[in-house]
């Protein structure tokens, strides 16, 4: 999980630094949020043969970041974690992450709200704990991690309550490949996050 979080944040800092450099316009802004979500997903029917878990639920704490690229486009990245363990068939403790690179367009509703499309790909990384060591040469670890690949698509609206500081609805939607742990791999994240943009004026 440690390695995916680096990888969505030097993707996401990498694409604002592309930006930096590719784009000298003065009114360029960025954003910064941390938030909270829950799941919603598809679960199994009581008595059913497919018994995979949903993966509905929970506390989803994260943070996400843009950068404006041209005019209403922006490019960004998000990473969200499940706050608690969950049980994986009533006995195998683990943990989710989301972690996506998007491109975003920001459609401005009020002089003080924005409306925001994006859509990009990421990863479900699950980690699944053991009571059981796994060494190797320079650690121990008790955990594995099983990574898939997603689509995502989601959209917010950004409204500035003070200042540059903003609060954002949002609602998001991932396509998981092969989620053969749970029992769908379409899963929705609703949730709100708080920020503050950086730079320019909203």
């Amino acid at each position: 999980m440690k390695q995916t979080v680096r990888i969505a944040v030097l993707l996401t800092f990498a694409c604002i630094a592309l930006s930096a450099f590719t784009n000298s316009a003065q009114a360029q802004k960025a954003d910064l949020a941390i938030g909270l979500s829950t799941l919603e997903s598809s679960g199994p029917t009581p008595g059913g043969s497919d018994q995979q878990p949903s993966l509905s639920g929970g506390a989803y704490p994260g943070f996400s970041g843009d950068f404006q690229v041209y005019r209403h486009v922006s490019l960004g990245g998000e990473v969200y974690w499940k706050a608690s363990q969950g049980e994986w068939g009533g006995y195998q403790p683990y943990r989710p992450l989301f972690a996506d690179a998007n491109a975003i367009y920001m459609l401005k509703v009020t002089n003080r709200s924005y409306l925001e499309l994006q859509g990009g790909l990421g990863v479900l990384s699950t980690r699944f704990y053991s009571q059981n060591l796994d060494c190797s040469f320079y650690t121990c670890v008790n955990h594995s991690n099983v990574d898939h690949v997603a689509g995502h698509i989601g959209g917010g609206f950004k409204i500035y309550a003070k200042g540059n500081f903003f609060i954002r609805p949002e609602g998001h939607l991932y396509f998981v490949k092969n989620n053969a742990e749970f029992f769908s791999g379409r899963i929705a994240r609703l949730g709100v996050s708080i920020g503050y943009t950086f730079g320019g004026t909203h």
